[in-house]
């Protein structure tokens, strides 16, 4: 620890999420200010940020606009409750946003976090059934692999091990589709793989051992981020929606990383041409400046709750943060800097800079297979034998040091720069990686 933060912090209150606390607080990493695509450390070094902070900011940090508009807000109005008053702001959003998303996912309900809008929009299938005089529909879908927030309901439909191990059989009746990643099909394969499409077919058999008029819902990301940028093949997502449709089954895109251009458009929905029944995002809807999320859902489920339901409050449930006027003005902000400075096209004409960069890598030392897609990619690791997690864990150290911030989880290297970046970026970020990955044991 430098002398300074030695001198003026206390690193022992504060307890981190998803952090191995005791060996951040033996040797910290602080950043203390942020622009465009450069972090600034608490001793001065810079650190070009190759994740989005935690896929979030696409616009960069700091960007003048959105900061401009927060402060505004804040000075306006900075808070008035979304329970039975509204503000216009919130009112403005919802209507842009529902311009954006395809079809007629015209119904947007505010969060504050990609793992409320998971929980929102499971009890939204839930009360959507229920409605419709479909009550034995309370089965939910999700898929091994898929990371859908830190909710009860978001780990219940997810698969990732140790996010569940520790926290009693969560939610009951949840069933898992098989992950879409093979490594002896799929490996380095660019951009979505031509093998496994017919995985999506599981959820065929699930229909039939549990009868179609038991399943609420199937949740599904359209790449899975937090597992490590695992693509679905050629034609997978297709299938689900063919399949969800015929037995009528909600089908929803977790979106929390996928929304707001990073792979090229508006949502992966639109990229994918997919239409799923709701849409979950959060993240990327205010460059990650305000916390807020939001479920996009079709106009005829709304309609449904509203119209059967049997209280003047049609649907208990919201949250005291819901549509806040400061988040819903960077929101607002943020969706003008997308526009205003053509990001989603932007990322689109980047994405292929970004493949072959990234590909470049493939003969690196201990590298097992590497993917991507629009600007997200992974490059996975061998593991040490015994010690699974380690030489990512290594190979973040040397990035950060280097002035590289990734991401990792298990042995996969994460990249998800921001939609600003540009080809000079791009080849930075792999060539630093590249060095990192000559250094690697």
């Amino acid at each position: 620890m430098n002398a300074r933060l030695h001198n003026e912090l206390d690193l022992n209150a504060y307890w981190m999420p998803f952090t191995a606390n005791r060996a951040f607080k033996s040797e910290p990493r602080m950043i203390e200010s942020a622009s465009g695509m450069v972090c600034r450390t608490d001793d001065g070094r810079e650190v070009l940020d190759a994740i989005s902070g935690l896929w979030c900011c696409n616009a960069g940090h700091c960007h003048p606009h959105i900061a401009t508009a927060i402060a505004a807000q804040a000075a306006t109005l900075d808070y008035t409750t979304a329970f039975q008053v509204g503000h216009p702001t919130v009112f403005r959003l919802a209507e842009r946003i529902a311009r954006m998303a395809p079809d007629d996912l015209d119904a947007v309900f505010f969060t504050n976090s990609g793992s409320e809008s998971v929980d929102t929009a499971l009890k939204i299938a839930l009360a959507y059934h229920q409605a419709r005089g479909e009550s034995s529909r309370t089965r939910l879908v999700g898929r091994e692999r898929g990371y859908h927030g830190v909710g009860f309901g978001g780990m219940s439909v997810g698969g990732i091990g140790n996010n569940r191990k520790s926290f009693g059989p969560l939610l009951p009746g949840v069933l898992h589709l098989p992950t879409t990643y093979d490594h002896e099909h799929q490996a380095f394969s660019r951009g979505q793989p031509e093998w496994g499409a017919h995985l999506a077919d599981e959820l065929e058999r699930i229909v039939a051992v549990n009868h179609p008029s038991t399943i609420a819902a199937v949740i599904v990301e359209p790449f899975a981020g937090s597992a490590g940028v695992l693509v679905p093949p050629v034609g997978y997502l297709e299938r689900l929606r063919e399949i969800t449709a015929r037995y009528g089954i909600l089908l929803i895109f977790d979106e929390v990383i996928t929304a707001f251009g990073r792979l090229g458009a508006s949502f992966a929905a639109t990229r994918f041409d997919v239409v799923p029944d709701m849409i979950t995002c959060a993240k990327g809807i205010t460059s990650g400046t305000v916390p807020m999320g939001a479920v996009i859902a079709r106009e005829s489920i709304r309609a449904t709750i509203i119209d059967n339901a049997p209280d003047a409050i049609e649907f208990f449930h919201g949250y005291t943060y819901s549509g806040h006027p400061l988040a819903s003005a960077a929101a607002m902000a943020t969706l003008d800097v997308y526009e205003d400075e053509q990001l989603f096209e932007r990322s689109r004409k980047l994405g292929p800079v970004f493949e072959d960069a990234l590909h470049a890598l493939a003969d690196k030392p201990h590298v097992r297979d590497i993917r991507n897609m629009g600007l997200a990619g992974a490059v996975e690791l061998e593991p040490r034998p015994d010690e699974p997690g380690a030489r990512a864990s290594t190979a973040f150290a040397d990035a950060y040091e280097r002035g590289l911030l990734i991401r990792t989880t298990a042995d996969v290297i994460a990249l998800a720069p921001p939609l600003i970046a540009t080809p000079e970026h791009i080849a930075t970020i792999t060539g630093t990686l590249g060095e990192v990955l000559d250094g690697v044991k």
